[in-house]
């Protein structure tokens, strides 16, 4: 590979790293092409895209954009391929559901929600994040809940309650 390719494929890595705000690096070695066919189908069908890269051209990519970490470039030993991914939990899913019939692939390190997760062990981890939207989410139900206590309860049986006792204070005022 000359080094104008080179740079090709680095400058292509950094487009996808800035373009997408989640990313995995997995390794994927050891898969059978029919694995390996399965694996991309169901990355398709997920939105996420993989891409098989080598070590040291994602290493000076990553050392090209914001989200490098020491931690990332570290993983790159052996097969690695990349799982960019607009959602930070999809990948994590799926390669948990892949793994059920396969060994691979292995987490070798993840990116997410401005994040870095190393190791095969925070696959559960990352299964179970939340994104930003869906802790918005959370928050602002949590935030309901009490308020429509408040007005179940006024339009229920406590509601003629309260009206009745306002009823009886304006009275004694009277």
């Amino acid at each position: 590979m000359t080094r104008e390719e080179k740079a090709v494929v680095i400058n292509n890595l950094v487009e996808q790293l800035n373009a997408y705000p989640h990313f995995y690096i997995t390794n994927i070695e050891a898969l059978n092409a029919e694995q390996t066919a399965n694996l991309r189908r169901k990355c398709f069908e997920s939105n996420i895209k993989l891409v098989v890269v080598k070590n040291t051209l994602l290493g000076k990519a990553l050392e090209s954009v914001d989200k490098a970490d020491a931690d990332l470039v570290k993983v790159l030993e052996g097969s690695t391929s990349v799982m960019f991914t607009e959602t930070g939990k999809a990948p994590a899913v799926l390669i948990k559901e892949f793994r059920k019939k396969n060994d691979k692939p292995l987490l070798k390190a993840a990116y997410v929600e401005g994040c870095v997760y190393v190791g095969d062990d925070q696959l559960e981890t990352l299964c179970n994040i939340k994104s930003r939207e869906e802790l918005i989410g959370d928050i602002v139900a949590l935030l309901q809940s009490p308020a429509k206590n408040v007005i179940s309860a006024l339009q229920g049986n406590a509601g003629q309650k309260v009206a009745g006792i306002v009823k009886a204070l304006e009275e004694r005022n009277n």
